[in-house]
């Protein structure tokens, strides 16, 4: 009985100390997620034990049509994005020895996007997007399954500017997702 309770503690120890390696959001990896209305590349570096870069250039896609608009149309460009994000639970969700593989964890960061006026692609030539950048505090969850899989949810509301015109507009920006992807 003495030894199996001595080899069960010593299981017991190996286990605890292997699983506080994950305690931490990872050191780096890379990444594409798809949602509704987009597919993003991206790349999340640590730089503290809950903290993460996120960084990321995205194709985001426009569809108008109906009774307004002569035909249906879409528009894909491309935007830049870099977002630190604190992820608050992931020590929570190790210690039930749940998955925090990949900083599948919750969190609280502010999104910066850049949409360059560099190239759009439609099928109305007339289209063209102006320079916009966007600040969003965004709360979001990230879960994986599988080995490699992932999915997204975030929601914020942030603000909108256009730069670099005479006339500059201004905006509240929703920024809503739901995206599916894959780890590399």
């Amino acid at each position: 009985m003495k030894k199996i309770f001595f080899i069960a503690l010593i299981m017991t120890l190996l286990f605890t100390t292997a699983d506080a390696q994950n305690r931490t959001v990872e050191k780096s990896f890379y990444g594409v997620q798809i949602g509704f209305l987009g597919l993003d590349f991206y790349n999340e570096a640590r730089l503290t034990d809950k903290i993460a870069l996120r960084s990321e250039i995205s194709f985001y896609s426009y569809i108008w049509g109906g009774d307004m608009y002569s035909e249906t149309g879409f528009a894909i460009f491309p935007l830049l994005a870099i977002q630190p994000k604190f992820y608050y639970n992931i020590n929570k969700l190790a210690e039930k020895n749940r998955n925090t593989k990949n900083n599948s964890a919750n969190y609280f960061g502010l999104k910066v996007r850049f949409a360059p006026d560099l190239f759009v692609i439609s099928n109305d030539e007339n289209v063209h997007i102006y320079n916009q950048v966007h600040f969003i505090p965004t709360y979001g969850i990230r879960r994986n399954f599988g080995n490699k899989f992932n999915y997204e949810f975030n929601i914020g509301l942030g603000y909108g500017t256009t730069i670099g015109y005479t006339y500059n507009s201004k905006s509240a920006i929703l920024d809503l997702g739901f995206k599916i992807g894959y780890d590399f």
